[in-house]
């Protein structure tokens, strides 16, 4: 039996490196369609986009996206979550998916995967996804987060740092390499609509504070979040120009075959 659930995508307009991402084109769409239509291809319940900017919201109602207008004080997606599940009067054990609107090409089986794992572990707060790194360039890429995970699947610690730090390595060789365990974290989330009005209660995390990674404030809390391993490989997400030029190609590309 399918898992149901619900997709947000958060999407602002102020992006550091790519201001206005939601709306830039690729293949001939906004970047925001390609996300809308994977998760649509999910068979999600009902999908909104959160946003603060009302040339996102002209663009999404445009190609029929149903938008939620969220403050523009948010620090964080989860945040912004929070305020769409209060807005919507959404039950408290609805399963919602939290999207990154710069995620074009991520599979619509992923989506499905992570919200059944949620549906799956009673006792996690949040479930996400990581996939095997492949060498060692990863594993060094601070803009590549890693995840430890205990027997049982669920996160000891994500970071930016190589992590698990390979103590024994030979000289010149990098940290991870020969190690089978190392995993790359998918920023995709899960979560139950209850968690996310609890969030915004939580305290601030420093570790989060210091790798700017949000999902450091459950494990500071005590909270548990499993990690699946991805049935499949997510497409490329967007951060910067060379990261948009790569996806126009590969959807492009998609679209001529």
């Amino acid at each position: 039996m399918s898992t149901a659930f619900k997709v947000v995508i958060p999407a602002r307009y102020a992006s550091t490196r790519l201001p206005g991402k939601p709306l830039l084109q690729l293949a001939g769409r906004p970047m925001l369609q390609h996300v809308h239509d994977c998760a649509r291809q999910s068979g999600a319940q009902e999908i909104v986009v959160a946003t603060d900017d009302r040339r996102i919201e002209a663009v999404a109602t445009a190609f029929g996206a149903q938008v939620c207008m969220t403050s523009a004080e948010h620090s964080s997606g989860t945040e912004r979550l929070s305020e769409v599940v209060e807005g919507l009067g959404w039950q408290q054990d609805v399963i919602v998916v939290n999207l990154q609107g710069d995620e074009p090409m991520m599979p619509p089986a992923l989506i499905r995967q992570v919200a059944g794992n949620l549906a799956a572990h009673e006792t996690a707060a949040i479930a996400t996804l990581a996939s095997p790194v492949t060498d060692s360039g990863q594993m060094t890429d601070p803009n590549v987060v890693k995840v430890v995970l205990d027997r049982a699947g669920f996160a000891l610690y994500f970071s930016r740092a190589p992590i698990p730090w390979r103590r024994d390595s030979e000289a010149g060789q990098q940290p991870g390499d020969g190690y089978g365990s190392g995993l790359h974290h998918i920023g995709m989330y899960a979560y139950r609509a209850g968690f996310l009005q609890r969030y915004k209660q939580l305290e601030p995390s420093p570790l989060e504070a210091v790798e700017k990674l949000e999902q450091l404030r459950a494990l500071w809390h005590g909270l548990k979040i499993h990690v699946g391993i991805a049935t499949a490989l997510p497409g490329p997400g967007v951060d910067t120009e060379a990261d948009l030029l790569r996806v126009e190609q590969l959807l492009q590309a998609r679209q001529d075959t």
